[in-house]
């Protein structure tokens, strides 16, 4: 029996962790954060591929993707978490557990940040707040269904 697969999927600027803002989403840089995930899902039992674009048609792509195959996501779509209606509606197709998770918590940070999430109304959790942490949370969320 194989594993069950996951998605960790990331948009804009993610790739620039550990350089962009350390003081809001820390210094571990995005390949540091793929090998934690990849060791976390192996650790969980669960086939994990890391993914990040500032590109918004490729995350689409690869949202209807996971959901022609029922793959669960864990989400950082980033800023357009906030202002993206395609996400939203990419989201709302997927069937799988989808898992939203923040670096830094958006209801905490200036205005700008607080706005709706489109990915919240299809999320099974978020984690909001909690670092790189918060990737972990989702794993063991995933792996917990």
């Amino acid at each position: 029996m194989s594993a069950p697969r996951v998605l960790v999927l990331n948009g804009p600027n993610l790739g620039r962790l550990g350089r962009r803002q350390p003081e809001i989403y820390g210094t571990t840089t995005h390949a540091e954060l793929a090998v934690l995930c990849l060791t976390w899902g192996h650790e969980l039992g669960l086939a994990v591929e890391v993914r990040q674009t500032n590109h918004e048609g490729d995350l689409l792509d690869w949202l209807n993707a996971a959901a022609d195959e029922q793959v669960a996501v864990v989400l950082n779509a980033g800023a357009w978490t906030h202002y993206s209606l395609a996400l939203h509606d990419a989201c709302a197709q997927l069937e799988a557990p989808l898992v939203e998770v923040h670096l830094s918590d958006p209801k905490a940070r200036p205005e700008v940040f607080r706005h709706t999430s489109y990915v919240e109304p299809f999320a099974a959790a978020t984690f909001a707040g909690h670092g790189v942490e918060g990737y972990r949370m989702a794993l063991e969320f995933v792996a917990s269904r």
